[in-house]
């Protein structure tokens, strides 16, 4: 899904009462973290991921309780990775810290700059106005063939501004923020003195020292009859009925963290790792454990061969099993680097 809408990545009515059993107990080895001493000196706001040598990737969930209708094949072959320690941003980054960058810097990010036509040579020149995309109700159940029946460009949608020229920030200080295209992500991460995570270290810290689960936190999608993340309840599109207390995306840290100590590492919005997306990345890592892998040198999404994406993780407030479970930790997301929308943000690390 591009800007391209300028030429014109959902519960959960399923009941998870016990572990969904997703893979047979040898697909995934005990995760073995590294027996390292964590830096004295704690950056604000962040978390020490020890590092070490995990199981990384997803079954096929389709047979499991809450588990969707999608296979995830590029989530296969699970395999063995080892990452370095380093430190974790604990929540996504917020329109508050956000907003500290564009003070200090006068940033524009993609959502405020005007397309050219030069970048969308078929789009009538009405059509090139700032803005961003926006995820729309339908008014009534519709197929979930095509996501351009939810979705809509928004002239004046920006992370300023995340429902449109009409919307503002106050009182959302401390929900993440949205309309992040990759290079705003990657400016932000350099004037903190961060960088954003790769797809290996960002599982590694989802899985929280845990080996093989669904979730952050375990194989129950209600753990003690709670939820564990902001996800998508009711019909979807028509309608989130926020059974999980937010209907829409978040504050940030409204659920339990992780075994590290990270909130919000499935559900609520999506995130940008640094590596490139293709579907057959897994399998080019069949043998051996890989050593803080940084993905492919180049894109491809047969879906959009042409289009260049990034990995996404964690889903968003968007995910339902009626359409998609990519809140699970072991499965993967994908963006084309320039669109931003209202369930997209980031979070960053530093190495040590």
């Amino acid at each position: 899904m591009k800007r391209a809408f300028l030429l014109a990545a959902f519960v959960v009515g399923c009941k998870p009462a016990a572990p969904p059993q997703l893979q047979a107990p040898t697909d995934f080895a005990s995760t073995k973290p590294n027996v390292v001493v964590a830096p004295s000196v704690v950056p604000e706001g962040m978390v020490w991921i020890p590092g070490g040598e995990f199981s990384m990737g997803s079954a096929d969930p389709r047979n499991a309780i809450c588990g969707g209708p999608d296979a995830m094949p590029d989530a296969r072959p699970i395999h063995r990775v080892y990452v370095d320690g380093f430190w974790m941003d604990a929540t996504e980054v917020t329109n508050e810290q956000f907003e500290k960058f564009v003070n200090a810097t006068a940033y524009v990010t993609v959502a405020e700059r005007t397309p050219t036509q030069d970048e969308f040579p078929d789009a009538p020149p009405e059509n090139l106005v700032a803005g961003s995309t926006v995820f729309t109700p339908t008014i009534a159940p519709v197929p979930l063939d095509t996501h351009y029946r939810w979705w809509r460009y928004e002239k004046g949608a920006n992370w300023r501004h995340p429902d449109g020229p009409a919307s503002d920030l106050k009182g959302r200080e401390k929900y993440p923020v949205v309309h992040i295209a990759y290079e705003d992500a990657l400016a932000y991460a350099k004037w903190a003195g961060k960088r954003l995570p790769t797809e290996a270290e960002w599982e590694f810290a989802g899985r929280g020292g845990l080996s093989g689960k669904v979730y952050p936190w375990g194989d129950d999608l209600k753990p003690q009859n709670k939820w564990g993340a902001n996800i998508y309840h009711g019909k979807f599109p028509v309608q989130d009925t926020g059974d999980d207390g937010f209907p829409g995306l978040a504050p940030v840290a409204q659920f339990p963290a992780n075994g590290y100590g990270l909130f919000d590492m499935a559900g609520n919005v999506w995130e940008w790792c640094s590596d490139w997306y293709r579907p057959d990345t897994y399998a080019e890592r069949v043998t051996g454990v890989a050593r803080n892998p940084t993905g492919p040198e180049s894109s491809y999404d047969p879906a959009e061969p042409r289009e260049k994406k990034r990995v996404h993780r964690g889903g968003s407030f968007l995910c339902t099993d009626q359409y998609c479970t990519r809140y699970m930790v072991g499965t993967r997301g994908k963006g084309e680097v320039s669109t931003g929308s209202n369930h997209l943000g980031f979070r960053c690390v530093e190495s040590p």
